[in-house]
């Protein structure tokens, strides 16, 4: 493997790593579609050119970082209900192509489901 690529991965796999930590602070119900999803994506994008897994990094990393944000307000702001989340600023919007705005349609229909079809519990929760 060449000196170039090892960084590369090594970078890749940290941020996957620290994408799933940060996702254990979600409610279960979006952890569970954020890690679907992140997995999802981190495997279509094994494969991508150079220019493509730049830019890709960099918006993960940007996500994360949101995350890790919105993680620490929520932790210091206990008392309400915890809330994560931001709009995508229109110029981003417009530069998705057709295939990433069927995929963030798709998305955004999953989370705002009213009910699952299944019930997720919290550990120590059973039910009877």
């Amino acid at each position: 493997m060449s000196g170039s690529v090892r960084p590369h991965i090594s970078r890749v796999r940290i941020l996957y790593r620290r994408i799933l930590q940060l996702h254990r602070a979600l409610p279960l119900e979006l952890k569970a579609l954020g890690d679907q999803y992140v997995k999802d994506e981190f495997r279509r994008h094994k494969t991508v050119g150079p220019e493509e897994a730049q830019y890709f990094l960099q918006e993960w990393e940007n996500y994360a970082e949101t995350l890790y944000q919105q993680v620490s307000q929520n932790t210091q702001t206990s008392t309400s209900q915890p809330s994560f989340g931001s709009h995508l600023p229109e110029d981003k919007l417009n530069a998705l192509r057709d295939e990433q705005v069927g995929q963030l349609r798709e998305l955004m229909d999953e989370a705002t489901k009213p009910k699952r079809q299944f019930n997720i519990l919290d550990d120590g929760e059973y039910k009877t």
